[in-house]
């Protein structure tokens, strides 16, 4: 069974310290309402693990807000845009824990997670320097035919939030087809939180796009605009001009200004 919450009352649910997965993909269907409710609370959560198969502008502001001490993705950036100006202040001064990650490793550890055992052997890494860079990743023997793999441990996370374009009072959930690695966050986590553009009755429910059936969700926030400035096709396209905004006041030394003023800009909406 799901609930059904207001925001301010499913970003209390995010603790100190825990791993919290984004959902949606580059800058695409991403959780930003969801993270600006985050950052509205006082005290503003801390010591968070974020867990991106790809991560974007709504992790750069946690980042530049002091929520996170350790990022696991395979890619941290604005797409087109360029780079993620806050990530890549922390990262060069040597405030964040980066632990390294290939789109191989991410998979695998969550396969691990979501099968409830300790690791997925593979092939990847081997014959590279990467497992160099994380010693708890161990080397391992094929039972069978004796040969070398890596053994990647599983990931655990304790939340994922993922935006969606509708859900159904009955809690099916409905995305666009550049799903990313949303369904598989649903099996990980142990709390899913759903933002979507709106509620609807199941009879009015369209099956154009990739479904997540009931249960996938413990709670599901009808927020409109949810992924602003992020895209959400095909209810709306990616707000450039935010973006670009957003840059020029982290490259002027004024993220803080910034996110004062979305955060009272996007107060009512």
């Amino acid at each position: 069974m799901h609930q059904h919450l207001l925001l301010d009352e499913a970003a209390s649910l995010v603790e100190d310290g825990m791993t919290i997965a984004l959902g949606g993909m580059t800058m695409y269907r991403r959780p930003t309402a969801f993270v600006r409710a985050l950052l509205r609370r006082n005290p503003r959560p801390k010591n968070l693990t974020l867990l991106c198969f790809t991560a974007g502008y709504e992790s750069d502001l946690l980042v530049g807000a002091g929520c996170v001490s350790a990022i696991r993705s395979c890619y941290f950036g604005l797409e087109s845009f360029g780079f993620a100006p806050m990530f890549t202040e922390a990262a060069q001064k040597g405030v964040l824990q980066i632990i390294e990650e290939t789109e191989a490793s991410l998979a695998l550890g969550v396969r691990a997670g979501i099968a409830g055992v300790g690791y997925m052997p593979s092939h990847a890494w081997v014959g590279t320097d990467m497992p160099q860079l994380r010693p708890d990743v161990m080397r391992t023997q094929d039972p069978y035919s004796g040969e070398e793999l890596i053994a990647f441990p599983a990931i655990n996370c304790d939340v994922a939030v993922i935006h969606g374009l509708e859900a159904d009072y009955n809690g099916n959930i409905k995305i666009n087809n550049n799903a990313g690695v949303d369904v598989e966050l649903i099996y990980l986590a142990d709390r899913v939180i759903a933002t979507v553009e709106r509620l609807v009755e199941e009879s009015t429910r369209s099956l154009d796009l990739m479904l997540i059936p009931a249960p996938g969700a413990d709670y599901i926030v009808q927020t409109p605009k949810g992924a602003w400035p992020t895209s959400c096709y095909p209810e709306y396209p990616m707000a450039g001009s935010e973006i670009v905004k957003y840059i020029d006041a982290c490259n002027a030394g004024a993220f803080d200004r910034y996110l004062e003023d979305l955060l009272q800009t996007t107060q009512n909406w």
